[in-house]
């Protein structure tokens, strides 16, 4: 099948109103990406609007608010993207919560993390990979991991199960979909700016400033690399980390 051009590719994006996703969702726009993002708040949704307006997007951003963990709305936001638009060409899961230790208190259950950082991935990578079999669409399904998985750090057991979970959910289902000439690539990043660090704006620009910390933009830049290859390469999965993070 001949691949489309990047402007008549379509884009679902979790996760895409702040941190990773939002720089995501504002490059991809800007290099003529269609992009529909998924976001829970409305503030921060405009937010991500009005930077596009200012950005000369080639592209046209779109979004939906949505809690990924509701089970019912998410099979209703993606049986909606498809009347609306179609199959998408590209998936990306980046949405995710902090959380510490299991034995940590929280805001929310563990149940809920799970949902969220794990089983969301699950379902709209399944639901899309099916619609593109179904279509002949040689697409792509981007997962936004942690280099967690592989450090895992004390006092994170939370979050590490959910992170290892998508890196090994990623691997073997790769293997399930390239034949179908989908490619499934995971990146899971060190140490982010972002709003789920427990720093201050001032305080990660230092740290980006010292090369400790790497900024949501790094990541984009990744993404748009995966997608810009030949279609005969899967890049099967990046990691990156701050020059100066040693774990």
């Amino acid at each position: 099948m001949k691949d489309k051009n990047t402007s008549q590719k379509k884009v679902l994006l979790t996760g895409g109103t702040a941190g990773i996703g939002r720089a995501t969702a504002l490059l991809l726009v800007r290099e003529g990406y269609d992009v529909v993002v998924v976001g829970r708040n409305a503030d921060k949704m405009e937010d991500v609007f009005a930077d596009n307006r200012k950005g000369n997007p080639r592209g046209i951003l779109e979004g939906i608010l949505l809690d990924l963990a509701d089970e019912k709305s998410l099979y209703q936001m993606f049986t909606s993207f498809l009347e609306t638009h179609g199959c998408p060409d590209i998936l990306i899961n980046n949405a995710a919560l902090a959380y510490n230790s299991v034995l940590s208190n929280a805001d929310f259950s563990l149940d809920y993390l799970l949902r969220t950082n794990l089983w969301a991935y699950m379902e709209l990578a399944r639901l899309t990979a099916q619609e593109m079999i179904k279509q002949g669409v040689e697409g792509d399904i981007v997962h936004i991991g942690s280099m967690s998985a592989d450090v895992r750090e004390k006092d994170s057991s939370a979050y590490v199960a959910t992170k290892a979970g998508i890196q090994g959910f990623t691997e073997s289902f790769r293997k399930e979909v390239n034949p179908h000439n989908i490619r499934v690539s995971l990146i899971e990043p060190g140490s982010v700016g972002s709003d789920m660090q427990p720093t201050t704006p001032e305080e990660e620009r230092e740290r980006q400033q010292r090369y400790e910390m790497l900024k949501a933009e790094d990541i984009a830049d990744a993404v748009h690399f995966i997608l810009q290859q030949p279609r005969r390469t899967n890049i099967v999965n990046i990691q990156i980390k701050p020059l100066r993070q040693f774990i």
